[in-house]
């Protein structure tokens, strides 16, 4: 279906990758990673012909029809949404749009009837009489309610939008599908929702993303951009990730060995060199540490951030007591008389079909709005670290440098104690000199993590912390919320992580709440296994 023949890719004297021969055939989904800036989301550029590599080839089907998931929100703000969907497919919309336009005509003649009736042929081929059910039942898999089908995609919500630029991508049974982070922003029932219509699809699919319950559940192999190449293994993530951590080791103690016999002849060389009656022998050992090498660990892509919360002091028996908490945001009533009391090991996930909700709900937790009714109180000794979804106010219209940023948060001005918190989230040396107002999204979320480690509070809430993070600063978060000894409130897309940390589950519906003392998995099998 897809070859790639001796792809090359070069920016600015740096190789991304090199010398790329790879096969992408039918009925398999190929899972694309490696580290933040090793060319992932330009792959499926290249793929999809929007850019050259710098040399080799990509050799597709001629007869294929390839869908790409747009990253644009704003192109088709001029277009309905269900008609934004069947674009997926130009070629059916297209015709679609020619006929319509024939039979508008005031002059209709002989020419315009049978040029109507062989696209009319065209269109039944295409699937055109099932396009706008087939794009219906799309949006409605991904919970856009039937209600704004024909609403214009400007005066949709940028995460209906995410949805709605998804179903177009899906849409049509195109033969190859070519999907950039598709569960940014996606609610946890729409990712299912989208795992589900995956595995059931024949074509090939290639996908980049840091979700690793996402990855694990759809490919079938795992192409992995790292050591400027790109390799691919049979497996799901896991087994990529196990197998090559197995790989990593055995080059390691292989290494190890060589180290040793090098330093064992280093050592002769440095004793007797000066001996002439040794001198022939040392002269033969110094010729064959010239000829061995040490198998170095190639220098990999990857950088392993580390996360760690350290609370100044524990906190006491009362934590949080939320009692009869309602919030109505723009008319519509968000929180509905939501009330629950924090025990001394919780760590509760938020899940729920409104994100508006949940947002509501840690803006209300974190003090920044103020509910409806009800009341919010926090035990005397606790201290609480906010992540907050959009937490571009951190950052808008400051440009000063990370250390500067940092320096505001903490008591502690120095230095060399501010660059410890920011060195663990990957900024070191001049990177810390660096003006806020050049991050990406992922540095800015590092940053936000590096102030809730420096902060050193004891409660600790989450809204979406892991969107724009690569895999492995999202494992290091995931690893850092497990080992936090006290409470944290959070809501989160990636199920790895949801299932892993959380003990209690609380989902907000239309009508109230549902409280629960168990993992997420099986809160879903209990409360959503037949959806």
């Amino acid at each position: 279906m897809i070859t790639t023949e001796n792809l090359t890719l070069q920016y600015g004297g740096q190789v991304l990758f090199s010398q790329a021969d790879l096969q992408f055939t039918r009925g398999n989904c190929y899972g694309i990673i490696g580290a933040n800036g090793a060319g992932k989301s330009t792959l499926l550029k290249i793929i999809s012909g929007e850019v050259e590599p710098t040399k080799g080839a990509v050799h597709i089907d001629p007869k294929a029809r390839m869908s790409v998931l747009k990253q644009n929100q704003t192109m088709y703000d001029g277009y309905p949404v269900l008609e934004t969907v069947i674009m997926g497919n130009m070629a059916l919309y297209n015709i679609g749009k020619e006929k319509d336009a024939i039979y508008e005509k005031p002059d209709f003649d002989d020419a315009d009837g049978l040029r109507a009736a062989e696209l009319e042929e065209q269109y039944a081929e295409l699937g055109g009489w099932e396009a706008e059910s087939d794009a219906a039942r799309l949006l409605q898999g991904l919970g856009i309610p039937v209600e704004f089908h024909g609403t214009r995609m400007a005066a949709m919500d940028p995460r209906q939008k995410v949805k709605v630029l998804l179903a177009q991508a899906l849409f049509g049974k195109p033969d190859i599908i070519l999907l950039d982070e598709p569960t940014n922003n996606l609610d946890l029932a729409s990712v299912v929702w989208l795992e589900d219509f995956l595995l059931d699809y024949d074509g090939t699919v290639l996908v980049v993303s840091h979700d690793r319950y996402f990855l694990n559940n759809i490919c079938t192999h795992i192409v992995d951009i790292d050591y400027g190449k790109i390799k691919m293994y049979v497996g799901n993530y896991d087994f990529w990730y196990e197998s090559s951590q197995l790989m990593q080791k055995l080059v390691r103690d292989q290494n190890k060995k060589a180290q040793q016999k090098i330093e064992e002849l280093q050592n002769f060389i440095a004793r007797f060199s000066a001996n002439k009656s040794k001198s022939r022998q040392a002269t033969s050992r110094r010729k064959l540490l010239d000829k061995l090498s040490v198998e170095e660990l190639p220098a990999s892509s990857r950088r392993y951030p580390w996360v760690g919360f350290k609370a100044e002091r524990e906190p006491g028996k009362d934590r949080l007591f939320v009692e009869g908490l309602s919030k109505t945001v723009d008319g519509v009533k968000v929180l509905n008389n939501i009330r629950f009391t924090m025990n001394r090991d919780d760590k509760i996930a938020i899940i729920g079909s409104s994100e508006i909700a949940i947002t509501t709900l840690f803006q209300i937790l974190a003090g920044e709005l103020e509910p409806d009714e009800g009341t919010v109180k926090w035990g005397v000794s606790t201290t609480q670290s906010y992540f907050p979804v959009n937490h571009e106010h951190f950052f808008a219209g400051h440009d000063e440098n990370l250390i500067d940023w940092m320096r505001q948060f903490s008591a502690d001005k120095r230095e060399s104690y501010l660059r410890t918190f920011l060195g663990r989230m990957l900024f070191s040396g001049d990177e810390v000199y660096k003006s806020v107002k050049v991050l990406s999204g992922g540095e800015k979320v590092r940053c936000m993590i590096s102030k809730m480690m420096l902060e050193g509070r004891n409660i600790l809430l989450f809204d979406q912390p892991t969107n724009h993070l690569d895999l492995e600063a999202v494992q290091a978060l995931n690893n850092g919320m497990v080992t936090f000894p006290y409470n944290i409130i959070f809501t989160s897309h990636d199920h790895e992580l949801t299932q892993t940390v959380a003990n209690r589950i609380i989902e907000l519906t239309e009508d109230g709440f549902i409280d629960r003392m168990t993992t997420y998995d099986e809160y879903m099998n209990i409360h959503h296994g037949d959806e």
